[in-house]
């Protein structure tokens, strides 16, 4: 009788409808704040100051305690820093086998991603102009980090990463208005991703530079109810608090980090496993605190 069982299992596995889960597996965003630990003389292009030896340890130890399966960065260094960052984690024995680093008009700041899963798709855009004029041809100046990984076979997840313009007016405009269409791209990016494939599991996360309900937030959710809107996951540290930026000049805690969730992927989100890390060397590694959600995939069996 007891051999019945697993043949009894089997065919209700088999029946339609039936799901039967995968294991989980955790994404974090994290913007490890110019992130350049590698001998280079002075500092960055842009004049500021390289990350300290002790800084970049103390980043590599944030990510070691959390131990994410798939990691978005911002704030990565050249390529030269994104090897050595690589190198960190393998010798931290985080076991990230696959990679991706975009090479964005902003010759400092790169996003970049490392993941414990193979890496199936690679979609990062670069040129992408948001205004152009006789004498300037203004592009989004991180670009986008566009991946498909595949943390269970036949299960897939396009991620998309984004590092939005800062609050520091530059020469070319205001900040707010560059912004704003920075985000409008990504919006349209988005849209584009989801009417050509509805049931895509689609995660974007970044530092937008803004607070929820500001015009660059609304832009990136779209409208509610529409195929193509995306979720923010409402997320906390342990003792409740939301902020993860803090930006020194202004003595100001704010959230500025997010992850948005397509409707497909949102019924994947483990939100008791979900929140934004609390670390008491947070400050020593950045003005960023890693934001984290854990999803529970589906799996064919």
């Amino acid at each position: 009788m007891p051999r019945l069982l697993p043949l009894c299992l089997s065919a209700l596995l088999l029946l339609p409808g039936a799901v039967v889960w995968g294991r989980d597996f955790l994404f974090a965003g994290y913007n490890i704040e110019n992130y350049a630990p590698v001998a280079v003389e002075g500092a960055t292009k842009s004049g500021r100051p390289l990350k300290s030896a002790k800084a970049a340890e103390a980043v590599a130890q944030v990510v070691r305690e959390l131990s994410p399966d798939i990691l978005g960065v911002c704030e990565m260094g050249a390529r030269v820093q994104f090897d050595e960052f690589r190198a960190r984690m393998e010798a931290a024995g985080m076991g990230y086998v696959d990679a991706e680093w975009v090479d964005g008009p902003d010759p400092d700041r790169h996003l970049a991603l490392f993941s414990r899963f193979p890496i199936v798709a690679r979609q990062s855009v670069v040129d992408l102009p948001i205004a152009e004029s006789r004498d300037i041809r203004q592009k989004v100046r991180r670009g986008f980090l566009d991946v498909t990984v595949e943390p269970e076979p036949g299960f897939r997840v396009r991620i998309v990463g984004v590092h939005l313009k800062s609050k520091l007016a530059t020469p070319e405009g205001s900040a707010e208005v560059e912004r704003r269409q920075e985000a409008h791209l990504l919006r349209l990016y988005v849209e584009a991703i989801l009417s050509a494939n509805p049931e895509t599991n689609l995660l974007v996360f970044g530092d937008l530079n803004d607070t929820k309900g500001q015009p660059a937030l609304q832009e990136i959710t779209g409208t509610r109810g529409s195929a193509s809107a995306l979720a923010e996951l409402r997320l906390a540290d342990g003792v409740g608090d939301r902020w993860t930026h803090y930006w020194k000049a202004e003595d100001l805690y704010s959230r500025i980090d997010y992850l948005f969730v397509s409707r497909a992927l949102a019924p994947a989100v483990v939100s008791k496993d979900s929140g934004v890390y609390r670390t008491p060397n947070w400050n020593q590694a950045s003005d960023h605190r890693p934001v984290f959600a854990t999803f529970h995939p589906p799996a064919t069996p």
